[in-house]
């Protein structure tokens, strides 16, 4: 597992390369991807289990993970997102979907959990559990602990997203992602010569307003062609995902 201590380049390239420094260098995860693991929906698609994937094309303790996240793609019951972080830039590749807004969200989720560190690869399954995106079990164990059929409904007509009564506040975001599988030829840095398939790659993420336990209604801005949407409601800045819903 590959993690970075806020703001040091410095740091961040000595920990890469395995040198000591004043913080412990960070571990590395495995190469290899476990076997696939068979699991029934837990869920259901009305009431779908975000799983956020932080990776960089960068990261050579990525692509075993981003394999995991990938063969989610097509459960009705998982919205899987693939966010891509600024923070391995330095190391030979600069991620080609990669985001500041992707790395700041990463941070919002360490900041309220009070980790001091953000890693790669990380998946924030409904923004509470964190889980080493490589370890297939433990992921599918959180997506199943973390099922909620509790928060408020989405109902869309039209470009209107209504999320209905219910109880706290929250932020509606709207994502749009890529659901193709998409091949990148990494041709530089420790991934240098390796193509990594990628699906789900969000390109976009909006906030459309606050909802505050009542029904309210917001509108939803074009979608840019060839894109997938998913609306998810999250109390605070990392905070918990209380709804959710693939359009």
């Amino acid at each position: 597992m590959r993690a970075i201590l806020a703001a040091s380049a410095a740091l961040l390239l000595a920990a890469c390369s395995g040198a000591t420094a004043s913080s412990p260098a960070p571990a590395r995860e495995g190469a290899s991807a476990p076997a696939p693991i068979s699991v029934a929906a837990t869920g259901d698609a009305a009431h779908p289990v975000v799983v956020e994937l932080y990776q960089s094309q960068g990261c050579s303790s990525c692509p075993p993970a981003i394999k995991v996240v990938n063969r989610l793609a097509d459960r009705a019951d998982v919205i899987p997102l693939t966010f891509a972080v600024t923070y391995w830039d330095q190391l030979g590749w600069k991620d080609s979907f990669a985001s500041p807004a992707f790395t700041a969200r990463q941070w919002d989720y360490a900041h309220t959990a009070g980790r001091s560190q953000v890693a790669t690869p990380q998946v924030i399954v409904n923004g509470r559990d964190a889980v080493l995106g490589s370890r297939e079990g433990e992921l599918n164990q959180a997506i199943a602990r973390n099922v909620n059929k509790a928060g408020p409904e989405i109902a869309v007509a039209g470009n209107r997203v209504t999320v209905g009564a219910g109880t706290g506040n929250a932020t509606v975001w709207v994502v749009r992602y890529d659901p193709r599988t998409i091949n990148v030829s990494i041709n530089a840095g420790e991934n240098g010569g390796r193509t990594i398939p990628h699906r789900n790659v969000v390109r976009d993420l909006t906030s459309l307003g606050q909802w505050q336990g009542k029904s309210a209604s917001f509108t939803l801005p074009s979608a840019p062609a060839g894109l997938a949407t998913a609306v998810l409601v999250q109390q605070g800045k990392g905070g918990p995902i209380v709804a959710a819903r693939k359009i």
